[in-house]
């Protein structure tokens, strides 16, 4: 349990101590709570009507960003892979001559 919730559950006990009903002290954390999401949405710049379909054309974006890196990858590795292995097949032609005969 967090310091917030600790405190939260001390301040809730204290006010059914003091004789408060407690369904009215858990609706008032219920609207305190709600209050204080659409306060940190707003703040975020979350708390328009559009801010789902933002939210979801941002995940959108960064899946075709992380899919185009991935590519971007695999093709780097396979022009380093060819590259290699070409030179590889021209070190064993010149090793065993084929170079010399290639020029006859």
């Amino acid at each position: 349990m967090t310091e917030n919730e600790a405190m939260l559950a001390r301040l809730v006990a204290q006010l059914a101590d003091q004789g408060s009903d407690l369904v009215t002290v858990r609706a008032i954390v219920e609207e305190a709570s709600e209050l204080g999401a659409t306060h940190a949405l707003h703040k975020l710049g979350l708390g328009d009507a559009h801010a789902r379909k933002d939210l979801d054309e941002l995940r959108e974006l960064l899946g075709a960003w992380r899919i185009a890196r991935r590519g971007a990858l695999r093709t780097a590795f396979g022009w380093i892979a060819k590259g290699l292995l070409a030179l590889v097949l021209l070190g064993l032609a010149v090793r065993f001559g084929l170079v010399d005969w290639l020029g006859r």
